[in-house]
């Protein structure tokens, strides 16, 4: 990767974190051709289905509600 592309990176996801992104912990296409032959685009659809399936999400929320209360936050009823 190219020097200018790392910064235009690192500048896209400076921008995201000041608006209230989480950007410490991205998938790239990479990380699944490492593991399978296919192309850019299959690598996406598979982060995609990977990513957000139920199973996936539902960890999610439920990790962010155990780090919350460790962190002592009060929880909000909905």
């Amino acid at each position: 990767m190219s020097d200018t592309k790392f910064l235009q990176i690192q500048k896209a996801k400076q921008l995201l974190k000041d608006n209230g992104y989480f950007v410490d912990n991205l998938w790239q296409v990479d990380d699944v051709k490492e593991k399978f032959e296919c192309d850019d685009d299959t690598a996406q659809e598979v982060l995609n289905n990977a990513l957000t399936n139920d199973a996936t999400m539902e960890q999610i929320w439920l990790s962010i509600y155990i780090f919350g209360e460790t962190e002592n936050l009060v929880r909000k009823e909905n």
